[in-house]
């Protein structure tokens, strides 16, 4: 690494905390406004001259943003105050490929300590003329790298709209045949949780409380559970013993996601909770946690929201809820066809998904590469061929 130098970070670029600007005081304008999470508005008023770099101070911390023009880092922010005569955009890529995290403190919520940060050692070339050269193979790479990533995030957008458009079609343009039914007509009971946070422990147990974290997107995920003594779980269970096939809803926090219990686990359902166990002469559960999912079922249910602050479902409410079902070996076939179609969106999801782990992880080798040294020999080398590879891919 001839020509490179070996400093602390303060002495190539110096951090520097953002500033306030309280929402009633913020007046559109030209200028970014930049929050730990990138830029959420414009500002009349700019705080930096551009070009800048700014990162996440607290709330999300990580991420490095590269401002071309005059802007306002707000005080959830770091930004670049002084550059000490070195290439903005060399920084910015230095600054990348930090786990910045990995500076993070605080008990409750996280913030990024700069003098942690400027204390970091690093190597840079003394050359500007070398900084701007790294800098051009880097961008050259990352543009169809950037552009890769755009695009299979737009064909993981549309696999996700595709069973969506599918499942609403289903419940929006059904035939004859199928009937409006008020949901508890269809139900064998509909069990709402104890109005009251269950007393937990904190070691392991076999009895697992399912808050409404748990239950997204369809499913019951109790990877993160809080645990209770089997007097509590007897307490809360005493109404009804949650069973698998049970279609669980969220009132509140967030209100309206759906899921179904798929474990023998001894469960019990956590405040904002409803439990529907279907009657099977008359509904088929699959079917009911489709419906549930569906524009239709989801329109009701925010039209019985209240509160002026956090929107929840009333119990009562949960009750009636209409849903038009066809006879149960139609509904059987809609839950065999919506069943392939989800499979096949989310194998295609998994598979974008993989690809956007790869692009990403292929950024951070490009950028180990620049401030190693490797790619100032050739500027045609391997990283340009990387990149040109994942574009192919």
């Amino acid at each position: 690494m001839n020509g490179w130098v070996k400093k602390r970070l303060d002495e190539i670029c110096t951090l520097q905390r953002g500033f306030d600007l309280p929402t009633r005081l913020r007046e559109k304008g030209d200028h970014p406004l930049i929050s730990s999470s990138g830029c959420i508005d414009s500002q009349a008023e700019a705080k930096v001259s551009g070009p800048g770099v700014v990162t996440g101070r607290s709330g999300s911390i990580g991420s490095v943003f590269f401002v071309e023009k005059d802007f306002w880092p707000l005080n959830t922010t770091l930004y670049v105050k002084d550059f000490h005569g070195n290439d903005p955009r060399f920084i910015f890529h230095l600054l990348s490929k930090f786990d910045l995290k990995r500076f993070a403190s605080g008990a409750g919520v996280p913030t990024l300590n700069r003098n942690s940060v400027h204390s970091e050692i690093v190597y840079v070339p003394s050359s500007i003329s070398e900084q701007k050269r790294i800098v051009a193979i880097v961008d050259n790479a990352f543009e169809g790298i950037d552009r890769t990533i755009a695009n299979t995030k737009k064909n993981l957008a549309n696999a996700r709209e595709l069973f969506k458009s599918y499942l609403n079609a289903i419940f929006t343009q059904n035939s004859d045949g199928w009937e409006a039914k008020r949901i508890e007509d269809v139900c064998e009971a509909i069990i709402d949780c104890i109005n009251k946070t269950a007393s937990t422990i904190d070691d392991p147990s076999p009895f697992k409380m399912i808050r409404t974290t748990n239950v997204r997107n369809g499913y019951v995920n109790l990877d993160s559970v809080k645990y209770v003594t089997e007097d509590t779980y007897r307490q809360w269970t005493r109404r009804q013993l949650p069973k698998k096939g049970d279609v669980l809803l969220t009132r509140e926090a967030p209100m309206g996601e759906v899921g179904m219990l798929l474990t023998d686990d001894q469960v019990f359902l956590g405040q904002r909770i409803v439990s529907y166990r279907t009657d099977s002469n008359k509904l088929n559960n699959k079917f009911l946690l489709y419906a549930l999912q569906s524009n239709d079922l989801q329109r009701q249910i925010k039209a019985f929201a209240s509160g002026s602050t956090v929107q929840h479902m009333r119990v009562p409410d949960t009750k009636n809820l209409r849903i038009a079902i066809p006879s149960l070996s139609v509904q059987k076939q809609v839950v065999q066809n919506l069943d392939v179609l989800l499979f096949q969106a989310q194998r295609l999801e998994a598979i974008y998904q993989q690809k956007l782990a790869a692009l990403n992880e292929l950024k951070q080798s490009i950028l180990q590469k620049a401030f190693t040294g490797e790619l100032t020999a050739d500027p045609a080398n391997q990283a340009t061929k990387t990149a040109e590879g994942a574009i192919a891919a």
